[in-house]
């Protein structure tokens, strides 16, 4: 017989102002549900924590259109009183949606294999390597990376590429998946074709350009790509 107790998960969907990093978001979800006074479930590493996953994170400097958290309570929860308790204390954070999924369900960071993101800035003062459609649409995306002591490491960025096209004068849109089980930036996409070198020890954006990820995507056994 399984006596061990039974956890219900709930699956949030959010909005941070302003570019937070991981720790601002995770700290804020952290306080949210403390503040809330639902049964939650102690994490495993501090019993005094409550238990939640959020992910993937956003990169440096980031901005988001929905963000995804699960929680864990020790006893049911109705998703209206929920929504209800965690807005009225989430501090920093809008919450969007409140959904109960099954416990055995895989977390968002787990299920996203393919993420979308907006590139929004004045791309008229850089000068690319080669036109966009020539450049992602060849056959390798070669990007430097430089340490501290000036070695460089070449990356070949093509295989995270599924798109990227033009969505008006000072748009792009980008489509990039998982590959091997790693991920990478947009960041270093827009490096790559702007001929940048990206620093390896520290945290890396573009002046003047806004990153947004708009959608996280599931992919099916048939590779067709679902919402989140």
């Amino acid at each position: 017989m399984n006596n061990a107790p039974k956890i219900y998960k709930m699956r949030v969907v959010f909005t941070v102002p302003g570019a937070w990093d991981h720790k601002r978001i995770f700290a804020a979800l952290r306080n949210m549900v403390l503040r809330s006074g639902l049964p939650f479930e102690p994490a495993k590493v501090n019993k005094n924590w409550p238990r939640l996953a959020y992910g993937p994170a956003l990169g440096y400097g980031q901005f988001s259109s929905g963000e995804y958290a699960d929680l864990y309570f020790s006893s049911p929860v109705k998703e209206e009183a929920a929504m209800s308790a965690l807005s009225k204390v989430a501090a920093g954070i809008t919450l969007l949606h409140v959904k109960r999924v099954p416990y055995a369900l895989p977390s968002v960071s787990q299920l996203a294999e393919v993420m979308q993101y907006a590139v929004e800035g004045n791309l008229d003062k850089y000068i690319p390597i080669k036109p966009l459609e020539a450049f992602f649409g060849g056959e390798h995306i070669y990007l430097t990376v430089q340490a501290a002591n000036s070695m460089t490491v070449v990356q070949d960025l093509k295989p995270f590429v599924l798109s990227v096209q033009r969505a008006g004068t000072d748009r792009l849109e980008l489509l990039l998946q998982r590959h091997l089980d790693k991920t990478t930036k947009p960041e270093y996409l827009m490096a790559a074709w702007l001929n940048m070198m990206v620093p390896a020890e520290a945290e890396f954006t573009i002046e003047g350009l806004k990153f947004t990820r708009e959608e996280l995507y599931w992919r099916d056994g048939s590779g067709n790509l679902h919402v989140i």
